[in-house]
């Protein structure tokens, strides 16, 4: 009797065990849920955070706050959340920059992402093109290796800065291609792309959205978009894998992290409502025209794209000798 006793308490137990972490997820949210971001207000990358947070916090019923922290290139708000309570009330709107490259390029950081934050969901990315001056005598990628080819040293291109994704684009073509490219860091992008449109730089790698009105007017020409498949708003440009055999596209994503310890019902319950936000037609209309694209993932799915990213980073950044600072 003793015996069958204790295999129904234990039978007991386990269905209470079950069902209260069955209703663990549904009772959450019961409070706002808050997405601490790196990105300034107002920038390209808080409006994508924005967007998305609006879309969610109607699916899980409750207001999604925005925080913005900008600063340490995401560590000030990537420190915030790793140190927040693994509730599933703090999450990061946080970059490849500071989740993958980041630790290539410091000797030392407050924190391990890798250890200290848990990924929820990829958000998705902003298509990244490689444009040359309009005066620049090539038309496709392959012409530009070739012409570098003959004329070593007078292909230069600018970045966002050392160990950006734009300068390990441009590395990778450098070491898969043996041409001789210049690499140019600026401060933002954007400035590269300003003296390319003036003819005082050769090349660059820009965020499509900000290049569009240039290459419209054709002040610059678009030689390869940096991205698994063709762009359908620039259907005749190759990506830059087509041209350059090998080639793979670096990190340069945006996503959604937590601190480590989420319980796994509610880790399963963020995943869940934030896709549904994202799959949201109207949203990914809007968010297309500014050339960011959607690609929500399983928290299981954006850990193994971060680690396999890792590791080509690392190839990347050994092979040119990036040494961290």
């Amino acid at each position: 009797m003793k015996s069958r006793a204790k295999i129904l308490l234990g039978t007991a137990a386990a269905a209470l065990l079950a069902l209260s972490i069955s209703a663990y997820p549904q009772a959450f949210p019961s409070k706002p849920i808050r997405i601490v971001t790196q990105f300034n207000p107002g920038s390209s990358g808080d409006v994508v955070i924005r967007t998305v947070a609006e879309e969610w916090s109607k699916i899980a019923g409750q207001p999604v706050v925005i925080e913005n922290r900008a600063g340490g290139g995401g560590m000030v708000a990537a420190v915030l959340v790793a140190h927040a309570a693994p509730d599933g009330y703090t999450t990061l709107a946080g970059t490849s920059s500071m989740q993958v490259t980041r630790k290539f390029l410091s000797k030392s950081m407050d924190i391990d992402p890798g250890k200290d934050l848990i990924p929820i969901t990829k958000v998705g990315q902003s298509l990244t093109v490689f444009s040359v001056n309009a005066s620049v005598p090539v038309d496709s990628m392959k012409e530009l290796i070739e012409y570098a080819k003959r004329n070593p040293g007078k292909i230069a291109y600018g970045t966002s800065g050392i160990g950006s994704e734009h300068h390990l684009s441009g590395e990778q073509i450098k070491q898969i291609t043996g041409i001789d490219l210049l690499h140019v860091p600026y401060k933002a992008s954007s400035a590269a792309l300003l003296d390319v449109v003036s003819g005082q730089l050769t090349s660059t790698f820009s965020i499509y959205a900000v290049t569009a009105p240039h290459i419209k007017s054709r002040k610059v020409k678009t030689l390869a978009v940096v991205r698994d498949q063709r762009f359908n708003q620039l259907p005749n440009v190759p990506t830059m894998a087509e041209v350059v055999q090998g080639f793979e596209q670096p990190p340069s994503w945006t996503g959604l992290f937590g601190p480590a310890g989420i319980p796994q019902p509610i880790l399963r319950r963020l995943n869940n409502d934030v896709v549904k936000a994202m799959g949201v037609p109207e949203m990914q209309a809007k968010l297309a025209v500014g050339g960011f694209e959607l690609e929500p993932t399983t928290p299981e799915g954006f850990a193994a794209q971060i680690k396999r990213q890792t590791d080509l980073v690392a190839r990347i950044v050994k092979a040119a000798g990036i040494k961290p600072e």
